[in-house]
């Protein structure tokens, strides 16, 4: 399998090199040169499935059994003797679990694989990297988590100061571990997300560093992500009956991973997305314009977002994979704040995709009615989950499957003030709030970043 570059001017790569790279030398995302068919069949066994839907990507780079072998060691970890249950929310709606691995986000599901596979070809080439990444909330702690201790690696993670909960910024700033180091960023968190394709793009600064990213825009990511599609179709009905799915959304990698599925083969009718009031992606969907406005901080705050970055990644396919295309449009937009999708390609978007909206009165109100319709918690991206699954229309007998993204308790002001009842933290995790921290603080300024990073990264 080969991958090419979404602006179409870098490099074409195999896995391992894509991996490692993170984003594209011409700026742009790497994507599959062709998209694997998921065959019929499966087990509803997750690490079973996973193996199988993920091998094609990495066909011809890792060897089989060991990549097996780091996949089932990735899902031993996690709470859940299935890694992501499948609840059962009444009146055709499931909600899937993903938030029972290592930090409580469904992060952690992508994470714990690619943690391991940047250390088992890093160790083959006998090389060590620099990884840079942006968090919104809850990628930091996963990758922090996945990559801490590893002997060739350095993890750098910076996160937007005061716009992520206490539990959140714990979960990455307690962690001890000298390969492990946080900044908190003066800014938004697309302020982070530029900071770090401002590094990228400074080529002596990645060159020396030897850069690589954990980010939704590292291929490995995505590809990760695909498997719960289909281990929850597998288990409402099979791989080829249609099935719906609801996903709270911020940087638009959870969801294209569900189009990735439906570029596979699966029966995926209609993808509806959820926003907060930070709703780019609900507008670019009804009107085919995207528009940037300033971000409002809400009680889900992994969603704060204007820039979605895997939105390029869907871009490239409704420009027929024309690299030149989605440079002009991702300039246009970086340069006005704004830019149109032609007419056609626009309606394109309305048959598989639906975007809805709710504002935190909502989320509070659906966390309350659902503790007391179901006995179910959710969190407040879960929430907008649920509500875009109630919400959107769709057709009769068709299962939904809404995304439970994180556990109730990193977001334990929002539930209780929803419900009344504080949720807690595992007991693994109990004394978190005790936990001494280590972070620094920085203006948003790519010189002060980088001369951070070149400090306290250990030698390359």
């Amino acid at each position: 399998m080969q991958y090419v570059s979404t602006r179409g001017a870098a490099p074409i790569l195999d896995f391992a090199d894509a991996l490692l790279v993170g984003l594209a030398s011409d700026g742009g995302l790497y994507v599959p040169e062709r998209w694997p068919q998921i065959p019929d069949g499966g087990s509803r066994d997750y690490v079973e499935t996973a193996v199988e839907v993920m091998s094609p990507f990495v066909e011809g780079s890792i060897d089989q059994d060991a990549f097996a072998e780091m996949v089932s060691d990735a899902y031993s970890v996690f709470d859940a003797d299935d890694v992501a249950p499948l609840v059962d929310l009444g009146g055709g709606l499931h909600l899937m679990e993903l938030f029972h691995g290592p930090t409580l986000a469904f992060k952690d599901i992508a994470l714990q694989l690619v943690g391991r596979l940047f250390d088992y070809e890093l160790t083959r080439r006998g090389e060590r990297v620099t990884i840079v990444g942006a968090t919104s909330g809850d990628t930091g702690s996963a990758a922090i988590e996945a990559c801490r201790d590893r002997p060739n690696v350095d993890i750098v993670i910076l996160h937007p100061a005061g716009r992520v909960t206490e539990v959140q910024r714990r979960q990455m700033t307690t962690v001890q571990s000298t390969n492990v180091h946080n900044v908190a960023l003066d800014g938004t968190f697309d302020d982070c997300q530029d900071m770090v394709k401002a590094m990228f793009g400074d080529e002596p600064f990645r060159d020396r560093m030897n850069l690589s990213a954990v980010n939704s825009i590292n291929w490995a990511r995505v590809m990760a992500q695909i498997v719960y599609y289909v281990v929850a179709a597998e288990r409402l009905g099979g791989r080829r009956q249609p099935v719906d799915f609801a996903v709270p959304t911020g940087n638009f990698g959870n969801v294209f991973a569900g189009h990735v599925a439906r570029l596979g083969g699966l029966n995926i009718s209609r993808l509806i997305i959820g926003s907060n009031r930070n709703d780019i992606l609900t507008r670019f969907l009804n009107d085919g314009h995207l528009e940037a406005r300033q971000v409002i901080p809400t009680l889900s705050p992994s969603m704060d977002i204007q820039v979605s970055s895997n939105l390029e990644r869907l871009l490239f396919e409704l420009e027929g994979r024309d690299g030149a295309a989605v440079g002009r449009l991702l300039e246009a937009f970086r340069e006005n704040g704004t830019v149109a999708i032609d007419g056609a390609v626009h309606a394109s978007l309305a048959e598989g995709w639906s975007g809805e909206r709710f504002d935190d009165d909502q989320v509070l109100a659906c966390i309350a009615d659902e503790a007391d319709r179901s006995g179910v918690v959710l969190d407040p991206h879960s929430a907008v989950g649920v509500l875009a699954a109630r919400t959107c229309p769709r057709e009769s007998g068709v299962p939904v499957v809404a995304l439970a993204t994180a556990h109730p308790a990193k977001f334990p002001d929002a539930v209780e003030k929803a419900t009344g009842v504080r949720p807690a933290l595992p007991d693994r995790l109990g004394d978190l709030l005790d936990r001494p921290e280590r972070m620094t603080n920085l203006p948003n300024d790519l010189e002060a970043v980088e001369a951070f990073v070149e400090e306290h990264a250990r030698a390359v």
